[in-house]
């Protein structure tokens, strides 16, 4: 094993793709490396103006629960998605798309941010990276 964090993102709810990059760039700054394997709904974030979509898993309250988290993470100085998700390439982080969710899901690679992805794999793909990660979570 390496020091090394993979991360499954499976969900594509705001405040769950924040955890992720949260932990992912937080891994990176202490020296470790990176993976987000987005699939299903998470890959739906990597789509063209994908990180400004979405909703919270919880409180979403037909959007005005968004509103109010997005506005007191500004008040908080909390970075959006899209400087997270800059800083995390930034820093090295990888992105693997699957490719077998884009396929069920109709998701062509024109549909995505490509300049995100590192590589666009199936589950053995992700297997191999996270055989080798000393952390891995599903989010």
């Amino acid at each position: 094993m390496s020091d090394k964090t993979t991360i499954v993102v499976h969900d594509g709810d705001m405040d769950k793709l924040f955890s992720a990059l949260i932990i992912a760039n937080g891994s990176m700054a202490m020296g470790m490396e990176a993976t987000l394997y987005f699939t299903f709904w998470g890959l739906l974030r990597l789509k063209k103006k994908g990180l400004t979509k979405g909703s919270l898993s919880k409180w979403h309250l037909m959007g005005l629960g968004k509103l109010l988290v997005e506005s007191r993470m500004r008040k908080a100085k909390v970075a959006s998605l899209e400087r997270m998700m800059a800083d995390f390439k930034e820093l090295g982080g990888r992105i693997i798309a699957c490719e077998m969710t884009m396929e069920i899901m109709g998701i062509k690679k024109s549909d995505l941010r490509e300049e995100l992805i590192d590589e666009y794999g199936a589950v053995g793909t992700y297997v191999a990276d996270a055989r080798e990660a000393n952390i891995t979570l599903m989010i």
